[in-house]
């Protein structure tokens, strides 16, 4: 029997996709800064793997990167997007012993708040243009978006009640109902439901990855909310005494490791969802946003070495991608060996 598994982030990746910001996108009014960020970001990821770049407009963005991105490690696939958030639209994979399953989610906008008609056809079309290889699966009878959900490739699944309960998104189904689906589609054995915390700003309905990250070595990396006077002191504190509580298929409680909780950034009277869990795991480095905090940008630098003792870390200022209520993981959407 070929058992498929959803891998953990660490797993051996053979690439990642970036949906490229255009100006027919929620960036015009930033269009430059924002395309600085994520030129960074390709930087980065092409000097360890392949770069994947989705866009309607691919000489342009040739031009934008040509001089700065190892251009070698480069794809480009033509397609309209709406938005950026590949880690929303992007194929969900499978890896076993066979080719990779490529499962298609339905994108619904985080439930129904924003435009996805384009973006949620992507990835059929880069499975049917040779883009992604591997076993396409349509899974569009289902809502749900890669940053709500965080694998140990061993059988344990980490979300959110906020974010998978929405009746805007399987308001159909019961929490039993989706709990079974998600271990019958992911081959998991048990589903971690967080049910505390959130970021103020944040469209995601509480996506598991600005609130607590799966790490090897039944490790999760959380952030932590020291300032009681802040307005998220007290749901993080009730997410860290849950997170106390879970246990490894083992029986045993996790590794915990407080990520540094980022001074406040407010634009026009609104606070922006800056997070430090928002990093991304690659082959041989873990890239993870920065706020223009030394302090804080330092300390979670130091959390995560903790966390990937075997990788580089890498800072990218992420000050652009949170003005759109997201941050540098929600951007990106890795793939595992095969599919690129």
């Amino acid at each position: 029997m070929n058992k498929m598994t959803l891998p953990a982030e660490w797993a051996p990746q053979s690439g990642i996709q970036l949906t490229w910001p255009h100006a027919r996108t929620d960036w015009a009014y930033m269009l430059e800064e924002v395309q600085e960020c994520f030129t960074r970001i390709a930087i980065e990821i092409a000097q360890r793997e392949t770069l994947l770049i989705v866009t309607p407009e691919p000489e342009a963005v040739r031009r934008q990167i040509a001089d700065k991105v190892r251009m070698e490690n480069v794809r480009f696939a033509l397609c309209d997007t709406n938005d950026t958030w590949a880690r929303d639209h992007g194929a969900i994979t499978l890896t076993g012993k066979s080719a990779p399953t490529l499962l298609d989610f339905k994108f619904n906008g985080w439930g129904l708040k924003f435009a996805s008609d384009k973006d949620n056809l992507i990835t059929r079309h880069l499975a049917e243009d040779g883009h992604l290889h591997g076993n396409y699966v349509n899974r569009l009878g289902f809502v749900l978006e890669g940053g709500s959900i965080e694998s140990d490739g061993q059988g344990t699944l980490l979300t959110t009640s906020e974010c998978l309960l929405s009746p805007n998104r399987n308001g159909e189904m019961t929490r039993g109902e989706i709990e079974n689906y998600l271990r019958d589609v992911f081959r998991v054995r048990q589903v971690l439901w967080l049910e505390h915390g959130y970021l103020a700003g944040d469209d995601t309905d509480s996506h598991i990855d600005t609130l607590a990250r799966l790490c090897p070595d039944h490790t999760i990396a959380y952030v932590k909310c020291t300032a009681p006077d802040d307005e998220h002191y007290e749901a993080l504190r009730l997410m860290e005494e849950q997170l106390k509580t879970f246990r490894t298929l083992e029986g045993k409680p996790y590794r915990l490791l407080p990520l540094p909780w980022p001074d406040a950034i407010v634009e026009d009277g609104e606070r922006l969802p800056a997070t430090s869990a928002n990093f991304l795991v690659m082959n041989g480095a873990v890239l993870y946003p920065t706020y223009n905090q030394p302090e804080n940008d330092r300390r979670a630098a130091a959390v995560l070495r903790q966390a990937f003792p075997d990788r580089e870390i890498v800072g990218i200022d992420c000050r652009a991608l949170i003005r759109q209520h997201g941050s540098l993981h929600c951007v990106t959407m890795q793939y595992p060996i095969g599919v690129l």
